[in-house]
């Protein structure tokens, strides 16, 4: 400090941020490396998956590196269109997701009048919801309307799909759907 007077002057105020800034900057490039090394680490070995982000109907493309069948990184995907790369926050905690302690594995069934949800098995649950479908399908498809004309549908289904799928999945929904005569069908990504 120069002169008599307590304090710092305007000149040693600057010396002292500017020395505080180099020395910052001097202790975080150090974990940056860290992290680029850690990051290495973790995915050498893990199998690179490309897929859709399942949050929005942007439709982001992510890659998704999965060793001994769990999800160790999820990135953007540069050569994507969409996103070229970038996630937003949802998107870039999709790892999280996939190892929660609180993710459902198994399907749960309430029946009618019932409190509580049980597990049951998938087999099951897969022949509960085909019975469901059939017996609704049967109960409401109309082959001709008033005019007596040809329409072979079914009203009493209605399907709406999820921005998560990507185009062919919606293409083979889309084909299942109509080979069921629904007509009421719409998309999540257009709501």
């Amino acid at each position: 400090m120069s002169s008599g007077k307590k304090g710092l002057s305007r000149r040693d105020f600057l010396k002292l941020t500017g020395a505080t800034a180099v020395a910052g900057t001097a202790v975080t490039a150090a974990p940056g490396a860290a992290e680029a090394n850690e990051r290495e680490n973790r995915l050498k070995g893990a199998k690179a998956t490309t897929t859709i982000c399942p949050y929005c109907a942007v439709g982001c493309g992510m890659i998704a590196y999965s060793k001994n069948g769990k999800v160790v990184h999820v990135e953007g995907d540069q050569d994507h269109p969409i996103n070229l790369g970038t996630l937003c926050s949802k998107g870039a905690s999709l790892a999280q997701v996939t190892d929660s302690a609180t993710r459902e594995l198994k399907p749960k069934y309430r029946a009618a009048g019932a409190a509580e949800w049980k597990e049951v098995e998938w087999e099951w649950a897969f022949k509960e919801i085909a019975k469901r479908v059939k017996k609704s399908r049967d109960e409401t498809f109309v082959t001709t309307n008033a005019k007596g004309q040809v329409v072979n549908r079914c009203d009493g289904i209605a399907h709406v799909g999820s921005a998560a799928l990507d185009n062919e999945e919606c293409y083979i929904l889309q084909k299942w759907m109509r080979s069921l005569g629904l007509v009421y069908i719409e998309h999540q990504a257009r709501i």
